[in-house]
This record gives structure tokens, sequence and C-alpha cells, in this order.
């Protein structure tokens, strides 16, 4: 199974890369953003580590569920070779209906076939008003002309 755009990456193909990775979480489909990552992938979350590609479905799932009406916007920050740095904000609520918006990078590193070997996240989050939101998009995949992180100063 290969996983393109493939490294090493070039600028147009870590863009692409970046904004596949953005579209599969935001389907919000733990099965099929797994797919994306090596079987043998390890992760850092916060305080979480997953060492396979398993736990990372498990950790996508309790995610989800906690979660709720989540939106993400990724960046492409850098990229060298087989890794890409990426920083990104995303938006949700609680089963409250209390909103945050959560800020933060990533540092990637991909096998030969374009699966995500290693994931390492920084993340915080703050408590925002319903009326403060950004990213009010359907759920789903980010429409094109919607605004980036850059476009709104994040």
């Amino acid at each position: 199974m290969s996983r393109p755009p493939l490294p090493p990456f070039t600028h147009e193909s870590a863009i692409k890369k970046v904004r596949l990775a953005e579209d599969g979480w935001n389907s919000r489909d733990p099965a099929k953003v797994a797919l994306a990552y090596t079987l043998d992938t390890r992760w850092r979350n916060r305080v979480e580590f997953a060492t396979n590609r398993e736990e990372a479905q498990a950790f996508l799932t309790r995610k989800w569920n906690k979660e709720l009406d989540y939106r993400l916007i990724k960046e492409l920050w850098a990229f060298t070779g087989n890794r890409i740095a990426v920083r990104y904000a995303y938006e949700y609520r609680d089963d409250g209906g209390q909103w945050f918006r959560a800020f933060g990078n990533e540092n990637w590193e991909f096998a030969e076939d374009g699966l995500m070997a290693h994931r390492h996240a920084s993340i915080n989050e703050h408590l925002i008003r319903e009326e403060d939101r950004k990213f009010r998009w359907p759920l789903g995949r980010r429409p094109d002309d919607h605004p980036g992180l850059s476009d709104f100063g994040f």
C-alpha cells in the first residue's frame, strides 16, 4: 500500500500532503484516518502515546467522541526529505456546549511508501464563545475558498 505524495517532498507535494491530512482528520473517521499511518506508527499527542496503528485509531475514536463538531485547519510550516512540520488550529465543542479552539504544531516523519511513521504533536487550547468561532463550514472537508490559518492571523 502506498499513500502519495511520496517523499522526498517538494514544496508542492508537502502542501498537498498537509491538505490530505487535514481532509482526513476533518472526516472524523478513525478507521479511514488510521490507514494513513504505518502499522508500527509512533505518536505523541499531548500526554498520550501510541505505538501502532491500532492504538492511533483508538485514540482518534476517543478524541472525536469527546470533541464534537470538530473542524481543523493545517498549514505547512517546513519540510525536508521525508519530514514535514505543520501548524494547525481546530475548534470543537464538548457535550455541554462549551466551545474550544486549540492551536498546535506537529512534526511528521514518513516511510518511503508515504505512510506516516512518526507524529509528534504539541497542543494548547482555550475556551471560546460560540460567537467567536471562525471555522463555520459544514462538517467535513474545509471548502477550498475558506480562509486558512494565516488569513485569520493564527
